[in-house]
């Protein structure tokens, strides 16, 4: 009568053990990941932030929606072949549009009689997205990546070291 090997059962149960204990610490302990974009954007507005990002990235880090608001956006849109004093080239009345939708979606409309930003510095919604913040005297489309690393890839998540613990 031939003896019985266990060596290949207790290997899978260990194994199968392993898997499951490591899972579950996953879950656990691991901290969720920060989203690229601050919030989840729905099927019906994902083109006009794609058409977004390829048009305005190609020239400076595309900003969040919601540092300017809605009147704000508004006028840059109306208006693309005066851009800040540059042309935006190949802007159809359908790439606008699908961008403008996007951004009215996520940006924040101004209270009665405040005047409109014409830049982000004088957006009090940018300047509440920085509360802790000592800005810079001249705050431009630069002066994003001094602290959010990643803000070129429209990731403001991402801070340097210096502000990483800073929420």
């Amino acid at each position: 009568m031939a003896k019985k090997s266990y060596t290949f059962p207790f290997i899978a149960v260990i194994l199968v053990w392993s898997l499951v204990v490591g899972w579950l610490m996953t879950g656990i302990f691991q901290t969720p990941a920060l989203a690229v974009s601050p919030e989840p954007v729905p099927a019906s507005f994902q083109i006009g932030q794609q058409l977004y990002l390829e048009n305005c990235a190609g020239c400076h880090v595309p900003f969040p929606p919601g540092v300017l608001p809605s009147e704000s956006w508004l006028k840059i849109m109306e208006n693309p072949g005066k851009h800040y004093g540059v042309e935006v080239p190949n802007i159809i009345r359908l790439t606008q549009r699908l961008i403008w939708e996007y951004l009215k979606a996520f940006s924040r409309p101004l209270v009665a009689d405040e005047p409109v930003p014409v830049y982000i510095a004088q957006s009090r919604y940018f300047k509440a997205l920085h509360p802790r913040v000592t800005l810079p005297e001249s705050v431009n489309h630069q002066s994003c990546v001094v602290c959010h690393l990643n803000a070129a890839s429209y990731d403001y998540q991402t801070l340097t070291p210096a502000w990483d613990n800073s929420l």
